[in-house]
């Protein structure tokens, strides 16, 4: 994973971000990665992404009414081997 390192950071910028890593319980490093992911509107959270896998995952598969279709798994495995 990168890292990041910032320089010449003003004093008032340090103390309200470490203020807000006490409150939330999460290390002054944490807090930046969160702090930084909201201001650029970009989710961190695993539940965030897990939410959006299952969604196009629901999005790509095949429903017949309101059950999936049924999917035989050895049929696909050998059509992976095949390729």
């Amino acid at each position: 994973m990168p890292s990041l390192q910032v320089r010449e950071l003003p004093v008032n910028i340090y103390h309200r971000l470490q203020k807000r890593a006490k409150a939330e319980h999460r290390s002054l490093a944490q807090e930046a990665v969160v702090t930084l992911a909201r201001g650029m509107e970009t989710a961190v959270s695993h539940k965030d992404r897990r939410r959006k896998l299952l969604q196009t995952i629901a999005e790509q598969t095949c429903f017949v009414g309101k059950k999936m279709a049924s999917v035989d798994p050895v049929q696909l495995v050998r059509e992976d081997r095949e390729r």
